[in-house]
């Protein structure tokens, strides 16, 4: 049995045409069912759907053999025991700073102020504001990143921005590009050792899907 940890919405619905290319299609609606294992056309291939942030870990611990999942969430998770074979270009997004209407970000940098940061990605803002010689107090939240400015919790945030319409709503404005961000195709190990086959074999056929020997 392989299975492939995905997570609802937007990487899951991606997904599907590559799982198609593949010769797999997923027999439910995430969104129309409670069931958390999902089965396909393929009898030996299931998906199980976990959070987001979760689905390194299910990949890396061998609750999953595959996973899906951005670029953002493993860096944050670290990449230890998984092997990326390939950036499979969906989900597109970026990581970006953030900030109120009217605040002078440019200027609070540059002066060499201490910056107060909310974020969810503390690992990736700790490392783009040291690479800057910024000083900055990471507070993490898990939700509704765009209240910290604007209830006085932090001077700025880190946050993913696809559109850029709720920092809009929220009267916020980015200001800085930390890195673009995509969906990661991640194996664990010892399962590519073991099921070395049909591993290989969803791996090629996404591969082809987006052009890629």
């Amino acid at each position: 049995m392989i299975t492939l940890a995905l997570s609802k919405g937007r990487i899951f619905d991606e997904t599907l045409p590559l799982l198609k290319a593949a010769g797999i299609e997923v027999l439910d609606d995430p969104e129309k069912t409670r069931k958390l294992i999902l089965a396909t056309n393929q009898p030996e291939v299931r998906v199980v759907l976990v959070r987001a942030t979760d689905v390194p870990t299910y990949v890396q611990y061998g609750g999953a053999d595959l996973g899906i999942t951005g670029l953002d969430t493993l860096i944050e998770h670290g990449s230890d025991g998984l092997y990326q074979p390939l950036d499979l270009q969906i989900a597109k997004c970026r990581v970006s700073v953030a900030v109120r209407e009217g605040y002078d970000y440019a200027a609070a940098v540059r002066q060499g102020a201490r910056l107060r940061v909310a974020t969810k990605y503390v690992a990736i803002a700790r490392e783009f504001f040291a690479a800057k010689g910024v000083h900055v107090d990471l507070i993490k939240l898990y939700g509704s990143m765009e209240l910290a400015p604007l209830t006085g919790l932090a001077d700025a945030i880190v946050d993913l921005v696809s559109t850029g319409n709720t920092l809009k709503a929220n009267h916020l404005v980015e200001v800085e590009r930390i890195m673009d961000i995509s969906s990661r195709l991640v194996v664990n190990q010892a399962a590519l050792k073991l099921k070395r086959e049909p591993i290989r074999r969803i791996i090629d056929a996404f591969g082809q899907a987006l052009g890629q020997p």
